[in-house]
């Protein structure tokens, strides 16, 4: 076990479990959210590199399994490699500049990225890009989202706003984020290995969870046919602006 879960709390490994079954029940539901949920709840108990090194696993599978149908993934991996290769050069040139995130300064930027995805969903906003700026504006946002996965262990800003402006169906639009955060993933985990923060003990410890975040997401898929899905991501999205206030707050609060 990494030295960082082993707790004196019989509790918490329980908590963690938890955390990762609601994390998995937000992605089966709505079809992202793990990374984001996981990193805010466990980042109340734990330091950011610890909260990015226990994701890598279940955020990995779980979306190579949002990857499918394979069909038609050539034609958009050509179209986004721009963008993820600008993700891997931001996720690495972060982490080389300003290490693994960890202390007070981490965690703000944490909750500054969750409140601000939490606002842009909230405020229902859309852009367009045409194709013709993708050549271009791709690989910023590519290397933008880098730098805050680098900072934060959060994936989501700016890709997902940018993805959603490219005027991709449905299908192709949630391919396309199993495509940006599977590269991501991969990224944060080499630099979170080349800053001595993910090592085989983390692995191991990541891969355990791999089971509660499957069975979260199994749940949330049921519950998708039972809820209304725009009320749910919004409660989603709520309490990631209170999470992210809280991250932002409590520097501010403390003694």
């Amino acid at each position: 076990m990494p030295e960082f879960l082993t707790f004196s709390d019989a509790g918490v490994p329980l908590l963690i479990t938890l955390v990762f079954v609601l994390a998995g029940v937000v992605k089966g539901v709505v079809g992202l959210g793990l990374p984001t949920i996981a990193m805010a709840l466990l980042a109340l108990m734990m330091a950011p590199a610890h909260a990015a090194a226990l994701l890598i696993v279940p955020s990995l599978v779980t979306n190579i399994w949002q990857l499918s149908p394979w069909a038609g993934l050539n034609s958009l991996l050509r179209r986004l490699a721009p963008m993820q290769l600008g993700i891997c050069a931001g996720t690495l040139a972060g982490a080389w500049l300003l290490g693994a995130p960890a202390g007070a300064w981490a965690s703000v930027c944490l909750g500054v990225a969750l409140v601000a995805y939490a606002a842009w969903g909230l405020a229902g906003a859309r852009l367009a890009v045409s194709p013709a700026s993708e050549r271009w504006l791709g690989p910023l946002i590519g290397a933008s989202t880098g730098l805050v996965t680098a900072a934060t262990g959060v994936f989501v800003l700016p890709a997902v706003p940018y993805l959603q402006a490219l005027g991709l169906q449905r299908d192709a639009l949630v391919q396309a984020m199993g495509l940006s955060f599977t590269v991501s993933t991969l990224a944060l985990a080499a630099g979170l290995y080349a800053n001595a923060q993910f090592s085989g003990a983390s692995l191991g410890a990541s891969a355990l969870l791999l089971l509660p975040a499957l069975a979260g997401m199994a749940a949330g898929q049921y519950l998708r046919r039972k809820l209304s899905p725009v009320l749910f991501r919004q409660v989603f999205l709520i309490s990631l602006a209170l999470l992210g206030s809280h991250m932002l707050a409590k520097p501010l609060l403390a003694p």
